[in-house]
């Protein structure tokens, strides 16, 4: 190997992108390579908090998210019934002055297309599906279903929950069912007969929704939920669920719950899976970031923001130079016990239903985090 290790990324999503950016904006060579065929906007929102607001600011991409991001001003928990506080964490400049950088809400596909603007287009190959992964004395041998192979010293398994990478490095395993699953969906704003308030987390006692714009115009919104449903094992984000199953899942919450659910056209249904924290992220050439290494339920909103810490700090790790199992080591340790405490509680889905301190989480810095 030379002095630039030859470094494949598999999967390019928030992950793999956060990577691929990281590693461009520290000099270093690498490819990408992405099963799906094209990229789209899927109707999915997301919450950019501001330790991921960080990733992005390093990566020279604040300006352009906050062109089209909503920055809410307060994050709100209310009793789903009675519409109650239970507790609101003040965001807008409070959370910039608090934690570094804002808290932002925006639809996934324009978090998505900014990280993809990082990247230099020749350095992504799209249909690109990971067949077989083989260790030689040389490098990673890597096949594609495509015929199609390449050879790399080291590679980053961004491909997620079912990640064809950690099947190569610890054999095949299930993710389990939570026996819960959610409804999402995005949406036209002017199709509710009002302005929806703040983004509000609408707490039942086995149930809860979450609605906020996705747009700074407000022109559209966004709505999540989690409910019991120990049948439904389709991990799909783009399963069509029945709108009026939903309306009626919900038809004791507050009126503006039930306002947002009268306006949805239609929803998008996928369960909720989960895995246990893992003991080892890397072996044989090999490492996992995101979901494929620490995958997470919703309810901390932080999955992607998990991914694209990730994909920072091993980008410093390798470009530190050195023996490259010593940088896989050293990033696994860096960010295992981060990883595992945001499963843990993201998993109880406890957080913000009361008071609570999230500056361990939010003020996190992967651009200057310990290494050590």
């Amino acid at each position: 190997m030379g002095t630039q290790p030859r470094i494949a990324i598999i999967g390019a999503g928030m992950g793999g992108l956060a990577s691929a950016a990281a590693l461009q904006r520290l000099g270093l060579e690498f490819t990408v390579y992405e099963q799906a065929t094209r990229f789209t906007r899927l109707g999915a929102g997301i919450q950019v908090s501001p330790n991921a607001m960080g990733v992005l600011r390093g990566l020279g991409l604040e300006d352009q998210v906050r062109r089209v991001a909503f920055q809410p001003e307060v994050w709100a928990n209310r009793d789903g019934e009675t519409g109650a506080t239970k507790f609101d964490l003040p965001l807008g400049q409070d959370a910039e002055d608090r934690f570094g950088a804002p808290y932002l809400q925006m639809h996934r596909g324009d978090l998505h297309t900014a990280l993809l603007s990082a990247v230099p287009s020749d350095n992504l190959f799209v249909d690109k599906r990971l067949e077989t992964a083989e260790e030689t004395p040389s490098g990673v041998i890597l096949r594609f279903a495509d015929g199609t192979t390449t050879e790399a010293d080291v590679v980053i398994g961004a491909d997620g929950l079912h990640s064809r990478v950690r099947t190569m490095l610890f054999g095949q395993t299930e993710p389990v069912a939570t026996g819960r699953v959610a409804c999402q969906a995005t949406f036209p704003a002017d199709l509710l007969r009002g302005p929806i308030g703040p983004c509000t987390k609408w707490w039942g006692e086995d149930r809860h929704i979450v609605i906020y714009y996705v747009t700074k115009s407000k022109d559209e919104v966004y709505f999540v939920t989690s409910l019991p449903d120990a049948e439904w094992v389709n991990e799909s984000w783009s399963a069509t669920g029945e709108m009026n199953v939903v309306r009626d899942a919900f038809s004791g919450f507050h009126g503006e719950v039930r306002e947002v659910l009268r306006a949805c056209p239609k929803v998008h249904r996928w369960a909720i899976l989960d895995r246990a924290p893992m003991d080892q992220w890397h072996g044989a050439g090999m490492v996992l970031i995101g979901d494929a290494a620490h995958p997470m339920t919703p309810y901390m909103a932080q999955g992607a923001a998990m991914a694209m810490e990730d994909g920072v700090m091993l980008a410093r790790a390798i470009a530190n130079g050195g023996d490259l199992g010593s940088a896989l080591s050293k990033f696994e340790t860096a960010r295992k016990a981060r990883t595992a405490e945001v499963q843990v509680i993201s998993h109880g889905n406890t957080w913000m239903r009361e008071a609570t301190d999230p500056t361990w989480c939010y003020g996190y810095d992967a651009w200057s985090a310990s290494l050590l």
